[in-house]
């Protein structure tokens, strides 16, 4: 049995993520703590009690799923005697998940992702005005089709391909009335659904370069490890593992397509037969959709350790 552990990004967020954790491990406590002091800030207290606003803002949604995610793995290594370098064959993560993957391969330290996570939350927010950017999600379209809407729809404005998320599940990027122009387009190309999405700012499209900027000189200063186990990069959808080569991918995921589908397939390909998802239970039902042969299951409270611990 080949085994992948995965992490999921922005939009798992909810008030109570990770308390049953940390009411159940020190070790899960501890990560909780070590965050909280990494970005000066009682995040752990937002996570577990709100306000949902406060949590929803994506300089907090960002660190605050990093830590969910680190939690329920460090409950697994600590409390049930797991290593991550033994037992997983691959890493990946989506979007901010990535992070979070790559801190659990020992990339980054859990402090440096906290950090890296609030600026990056910061930069995004800050590189569009808001209301100039949007993001929409297509759905019963395929990946090429949604392209030629997209580039359709750009008339001189920016309009992309954001996420890649499932068969039939695209979400798209850019200016607001260029995103508004291609759902329109999908519509007429015969989408089931289009419809706007309530995000703060127009993510993973070219609109982002301010934030990849940030990015770079940010990763440009914190010390990174090579990896326990390979990462399936967003942007690439194939495995990596050189430190210059992940630093150089992390700054282009910001403005780039997010090949979440793709990155599956490959871990497939290679041999993959379950995943566990870290910290939330969103990422399984795109496993699901996606490659129905691979059992995923996921870690968001203490009752799910045994589950998982059976299974590998």
């Amino acid at each position: 049995m080949a085994t992948a552990f995965i992490f999921p990004g922005q939009g798992s967020q909810a008030i109570g993520m990770g308390r049953a954790l940390a009411a159940a491990s020190p070790a899960a406590r501890a990560v909780f703590e070590e965050v909280d002091e990494a970005i000066g800030q009682h995040l752990s207290r937002l996570m577990f009690d709100g306000p949902e606003a406060e949590l929803t803002l994506t300089a907090n949604a960002q660190p605050a799923i990093m830590a969910a995610s680190l939690a329920a793995l460090a409950v697994l290594e600590c409390d049930g005697g797991f290593r991550l370098s033994e037992k997983a064959g691959l890493v990946a993560g989506h979007s901010l998940g990535e992070y979070s993957a790559l801190a659990a391969a020992g990339v980054f330290s859990l402090a440096d992702t906290a950090r890296l996570l609030r600026l990056r939350g910061d930069a995004m927010q800050a590189a569009v005005p808001p209301g100039d950017g949007a993001m929409a999600a297509i759905l019963g379209l395929d990946a090429e089709a949604v392209a030629h809407a997209v580039a359709q729809a750009a008339q001189g404005e920016i309009c992309a391909s954001a996420n890649d998320n499932a068969p039939g599940q695209v979400v798209i990027s850019g200016h607001r009335a260029a995103v508004e122009r291609a759902i329109e387009l999908a519509k007429a190309a015969g989408a089931r659904r289009a419809m706007l999405l309530n995000v703060s700012a127009p993510f993973h499209c070219a609109l982002m370069a301010p934030a990849a900027t940030a990015m770079a000189g940010a990763l440009a200063n914190t010390e990174m490890q090579a990896p326990l186990v390979p990462l399936v990069a967003n942007v690439t959808a194939a495995p990596v593992t050189d430190t210059a080569d992940i630093r150089r991918l992390l700054v282009e995921q910001v403005t780039a397509t997010v090949r979440w589908r793709e990155s599956v397939e490959a871990m497939a390909a290679a041999g993959t037969t379950h995943m566990v998802e870290c910290g939330a239970r969103v990422l399984g039902p795109m496993i699901k959709r996606i490659t129905p042969d691979v059992h995923c299951i996921s870690i968001t409270g203490p009752e799910d350790i045994e589950a998982v611990l059976k299974l590998l």
